[in-house]
């Protein structure tokens, strides 16, 4: 399969969301293509996270417009949701595994909608992607609370692209690894964009996963998009704020 066989697109237009006087995105306007791999990139507070779960549906928006596919979310049937939500992974930053599986039921668990089925095949497939991830066979039958937190954030993965989605929303992914795995998680991310023509959207603070992974970087500041360009331009954007973010200057209260 080549490169943007899969992938779906993303639009945001106008879209704004607060939480009671505190307005968190204002009116933010951002495209993504199929096959794309765009990193967002700010401070604590900026509305990353917000933006990120807008787009998956877990928070209602005030304003705009979301479109997956040219698909406008809040004037869509629960089927077409539903179909919309089947398409997509998601990375969650603290990882959401289910203590009380193991971890190859955790992997399989959208496969199977939790059903205990098929666990002969369900067994081989999660070993199989926790070699994706750089984990052991034996990790498997392990349970959640036996695993270091950098493990259990390359499981979290491993079930993320389990189903082969179209579109993968990576939440600070490399957070709690150290430089080798956070490396491997890198490789396997701009892999899926660049052999398999997934969409990604990452949030993170790391930025040489930034570098490795990233086609296109954009920067939320005061609810709004501050700069958004090629990664290629990101060392000399020409704004402030961005260049003080990118090498670790900013000042404080800016990052976190």
């Amino acid at each position: 399969m080549t490169t943007g066989e899969r992938g779906g697109s993303i639009e945001l237009v106008g879209v704004r969301k607060a939480f009671g006087p505190k307005v968190v995105l204002d009116h933010i306007d951002l495209k993504v293509t199929p096959g794309e791999s765009l990193v967002v990139i700010g401070g604590s507070g900026t509305g990353k996270s917000v933006m990120l779960k807008s787009v998956l549906g877990i928070l209602p928006i005030d304003a705009g417009t979301i479109r997956l596919d040219g698909v406008d979310l809040a004037a869509a049937s629960r089927a077409e949701r539903t179909e919309l939500r089947n398409r997509i992974g998601m990375l969650f930053q603290g990882g959401a595994l289910f203590d009380s599986l193991p971890v190859w039921r955790n992997i399989t668990f959208g496969l199977t909608q939790g059903r205990a089925t098929n666990a002969k095949a369900m067994h081989a497939k999660a070993v199989e992607l926790l070699a994706k991830v750089g984990l052991d066979a034996p990790v498997a039958d392990l349970k959640p609370s036996e695993l270091s937190g950098g493990m259990q954030k390359r499981v979290a993965l491993a079930r993320a692209i389990a189903a082969e989605p179209e579109i993968i929303f990576f939440d600070e992914p490399t957070t709690g690894l150290d430089p080798i795995r956070a490396d491997t998680i890198n490789r396997l991310i701009r892999g899926l964009v660049t052999d398999l023509g997934v969409t990604a959207v990452t949030i993170t603070h790391d930025m040489a996963s930034v570098r490795r992974i990233a086609d296109r970087v954009a920067m939320l500041k005061d609810g709004r998009i501050h700069w958004e360009g090629k990664v290629a331009d990101l060392e000399n954007s020409g704004n402030d704020y961005v260049d003080r973010f990118v090498h670790g200057r900013a000042e404080d209260g800016e990052t976190g």
